[in-house]
């Protein structure tokens, strides 16, 4: 398959102008603007081996494009689509194009999959998975705990500093998607295991002068979200705990146990760092779904 380079080059110049305009607009976070940058270059690559400028492409080409990546799931193909429509947005507002290709496209219609979760049972299992008389279990130990306390994201939960955390205060200052910070309290059972680990394994991380990052690596250094996923997986097995478990689990149990004890979804959103309650209601279905579990386990007429 041949690309012609120059019509690339042309196309990758495009997209990396208006993702510049992108992130100062919408001050997006790496992870985001990385998703993005990914599915424009592929798009410009697929279009380079046709000869087809980014300029001059039609609803056709978009059409013909989606349908030969055989995309895995609903979700990908309306990713990779919205992608596409920001950009030709954009390259219509600055004149660069007439008419937005992609503006009779319908995006594919997206279900509402329940997140994944974990009981409070398997919760506990899993949290002490992790041999907390070694160094790097008691730092494992009280990642999880800080994680299933906080609800954080996991690039959150890896990017943490110590002046994030004031554990007099109990509280944890994030800042989340598009530099939005919040206050997240951290409970008694992660600030005892935060002073745990801060005074007896943490510094052991550190061969050279120590850095401010809160959970190094077994290296020293900021640790990767799949280190840290691994070492989830790890763990789960340890605790018997047979589910495929996602990037976000402890996150969705987080939110999902918080609803299931009588939180009010408002806290909740905040608490998790939602800009729009719609998000966040998705949990209000998972917590149904074990309320309806329930009625039908126990009810005479369930």
């Amino acid at each position: 398959m041949v690309i012609d380079q120059e019509l690339l080059s042309q196309s990758k110049s495009s997209v990396d102008n208006f993702l510049d305009v992108l992130w100062m607009e919408r001050g997006l976070s790496e992870n985001t603007m990385h998703a993005y940058r990914s599915d424009l270059y592929f798009f410009s690559a697929w279009l380079a081996t046709r000869g087809r400028q980014l300029k001059l492409t039609t609803a056709g080409d978009i059409l013909a494009y989606l349908a030969d990546q055989n995309a895995r799931s609903v979700r990908t193909t309306a990713r990779r689509l919205s992608s596409l429509k920001r950009l030709y947005q954009y390259l219509v507002r600055e004149n660069i194009i007439v008419e937005d290709p992609t503006a009779h496209i319908e995006s594919p219609r997206l279900g509402r999959p329940l997140p994944k979760s974990l009981t409070e049972t398997e919760v506990e299992q899993l949290l002490q998975a992790p041999d907390s008389n070694t160094d790097a279990g008691m730092r494992d130990r009280t990642m999880l705990e800080v994680l299933y306390a906080t609800g954080l994201r996991v690039s959150e939960l890896i990017s943490l500093r110590l002046d994030q955390i004031n554990l007099r205060q109990g509280v944890v200052r994030i800042s989340g998607k598009g530099g939005k910070e919040r206050l997240v309290p951290l409970g008694e059972v992660a600030v005892d295991w935060l002073e745990k680990y801060l005074s007896v394994a943490r510094p052991t991380f550190f061969k050279n002068a120590p850095d401010a990052t809160l959970f190094p690596s077994n290296r020293g250094r900021s640790m990767t979200r799949q280190t840290f996923w691994h070492a989830i997986k790890r763990y789960a097995i340890k605790a018997g705990i047979s589910k495929s478990l996602s990037p976000h689990v402890l996150r969705h149990a987080f939110a999902t146990h918080l609803l299931n004890h009588g939180a009010d979804l408002r806290v909740v959103q905040m608490l998790l760092g939602h800009s729009n309650i719609s998000t966040t209601q998705i949990y209000t279905h998972v917590a149904r779904e074990r309320l309806k579990n329930i009625h039908a386990q126990h009810h005479p007429r369930g």
